[in-house]
C-alpha cells in the first residue's frame, strides 16, 4: 500500500474582507512519499493559498487536511509550530533570513531548535548543505551580504536541515537565474528519488513543472 503523506478531502476556504468570497472550492486530492508535485495557476487561481493551508501556517478552512496521517484541522498553534519544525520544510519566493545571523547560523537555526543534533553535529550538517548547494564558501558572511542567488540557496539548505517529510515551496526558484534553477530543480528531484521525501512547489515556471512527477492544476479554485 502507497505511503499517503498528504491527504486532502473537501477543502473549502473563504475570504471575508471587504465581503465574502470563496477562493478555494472542495479541493480533493492526496501525494505519496517521494512524490515531486507541482502546484500551477495563473495568479489568482488559489494555489498560494492552498499551499499555505498545507504548510499548516493558515487552519481557517472546511474540510479536511492530514499530513503523515495527523489531521491537522483544529490544532493548537503551540502544536503546529512543532509539528512543522518536525515534518515540513518551508521555501518562500523571498529568502526570509535572519540579516544579522550568518549563513551558517541561519541554517543551524532550526536544528538547533528542534534538539535532536549537537551544536558540532547541527554545525557538520549545515555546512554540508551549504556545500551542496555551492555556497559553503559564503558560510561565515552575514546573509544582508549575500547576493540575492545566494541567499535563495541558504534559505533552501535552512529548510533541507530537518530532514522534513515533505518540502513546500512558494516559487522557490523565482528570484533565481536558469543556471541556479536547474541546480535548485535538480536537487529537489534527487531528494525526492533518493531520500524519499515528497516536494510539493507552487510555481508559474512550465518547464520546472513539466519536468516533475505530477502537476496539479487550479483554475478558479478547483482543480482543473
Amino acid at each position: 500500500m502507497e505511503d499517503k503523506v498528504l491527504e486532502i478531502a473537501g477543502v473549502n476556504k473563504y475570504f471575508y474582507n471587504p465581503q465574502q468570497m470563496q477562493v478555494l472550492k472542495d479541493i480533493s486530492f492526496s501525494i505519496t512519499a517521494g512524490t515531486f508535485a507541482a502546484l500551477t495557476g495563473k495568479s489568482g487561481s488559489g494555489k498560494s493559498t492552498l499551499l499555505y493551508l498545507l504548510s499548516t501556517m493558515d487552519t481557517d478552512f472546511e474540510g479536511s487536511i492530514r499530513i503523515h496521517g495527523e489531521e491537522v484541522r483544529g490544532k493548537p498553534g503551540p502544536w503546529l509550530a512543532r509539528f512543522r519544525n518536525e515534518h515540513i520544510g518551508f521555501v518562500f519566493q523571498f529568502h526570509y533570513l535572519l540579516p544579522e545571523f550568518t549563513a551558517l547560523d541561519n541554517v543551524k537555526l532550526p536544528a538547533l531548535k528542534r534538539g535532536r543534533l549537537s551544536g558540532e553535529a547541527a554545525t557538520q550538517k549545515a555546512c554540508d548543505l551549504l556545500e551542496l548547494l555551492g555556497v559553503k564558501d559564503q558560510a561565515g558572511k552575514r546573509t544582508a551580504l549575500l547576493s540575492g542567488g545566494q541567499q535563495q540557496r541558504v534559505a533552501i539548505a535552512r529548510a533541507l536541515i530537518n530532514d522534513p517529510l515533505i518540502i513546500m515551496g512558494d516559487e522557490p526558484t523565482g528570484n533565481l537565474d536558469s543556471y541556479n534553477a536547474g541546480l535548485v530543480f535538480d536537487l529537489f528531484k534527487k531528494i525526492s528519488s533518493e531520500n524519499g521525501q515528497t516536494i510539493l512547489m507552487v510555481t508559474h515556471d512550465e518547464d520546472f513543472a513539466r519536468r516533475t512527477d505530477r502537476m496539479i492544476h487550479l483554475v478558479d479554485g478547483k482543480i482543473a
